[in-house]
Parts: C-alpha cells; sequence; structure tokens
C-alpha cells in the first residue's frame, strides 16, 4: 500500500448561494464539492507540498477517448517532457478500492502510456509503477 501522508494545508472551501464549494488548485476555479472532489483536491496537495511535483505538470480532469468512448482522467502528472508520468483515480471515501477501480485506471493507461499508476479513495492508496512492460506495486511515489 503506498504511504500517503497528507500536508497540514486543507482546500479552501466556501459558501455560496447555499451550496458549498472547493477551490481547484490545478483549474482554478472553485466546484461543488463533492466527496470525489475532496479526495481529489488533498491529493493534490500531497502532490504538490509533500512531493514537490510542479502544478504546471499537473492536469485534472481531462477528456480523453479510450476506444469509442470518451473518458475523463482525475490526474495526470506529466514528465519534463510533458509526457503522462502518472495516473490517477480518485474514489470517494467510502468507495473500496477493488480490482474494478485499478482496472478503471489500466484501461485509462492505454491511452496515456504512463510509468505510474495510483488509485486512491484518500483513506487507502496503491501505487504501481512499469519495469520492463510490468506494474508492481510501490510503497512510495517517485519524487521528481
Amino acid at each position: 500500500m503506498l504511504k500517503v501522508v497528507y500536508p497540514d494545508t486543507r482546500p479552501s472551501i466556501k459558501t455560496d448561494s447555499g451550496k458549498e464549494l472547493i477551490f481547484c488548485i490545478i483549474r482554478k476555479k472553485w466546484l461543488q464539492i463533492t466527496p470525489e472532489e475532496w479526495v481529489r483536491q488533498n491529493f493534490l496537495l500531497y502532490l504538490i507540498e509533500v512531493l514537490g511535483y510542479s502544478r504546471s505538470l499537473i492536469a485534472v480532469e481531462k477528456k480523453i477517448r479510450v476506444g469509442e468512448l470518451e473518458k475523463r482522467f482525475d490526474i495526470v502528472v506529466y514528465n519534463q517532457q510533458t509526457m503522462p508520468f502518472i495516473v490517477i483515480e480518485c474514489k470517494e471515501m467510502n468507495v473500496a478500492l477493488s480490482a474494478e477501480t485499478l482496472s478503471q485506471v489500466l484501461r485509462y493507461n492505454i491511452k496515456l502510456d504512463a510509468a505510474c499508476l495510483v488509485v486512491t479513495n484518500g483513506s487507502f492508496s496503491h501505487a504501481f509503477v512499469k519495469k520492463d512492460g510490468v506494474f508492481y506495486e510501490v510503497k512510495e511515489l517517485p519524487v521528481p
């Protein structure tokens, strides 16, 4: 299992017209807060503040084509050559991580071809790094 130590910083939250909103530090806009968005924003803070990944190399909720289907990935971290490096699939905290969750990120990776995959529900996270064409579970994400 991936050991994630979240920073003390918490996502910015506000209420507007009776709706609770959370600020996305990558998209630079307020979004309606959902359990999955809460996990996504906290994981982004972990990537940036704890691991030191550059905000400019992170994309959130971008469309990709997987076969005939149009999908959206949660988070992709790019390397310095702007090639996908880590694909991260976020689930809300009460969703158990399963083979189905891993299959989802693997399907996205057919298109993205990243060297590292992560599935997280905020409480539990698993990371896999590709070596010689095979993914192996790791306990730490590579630091940029």
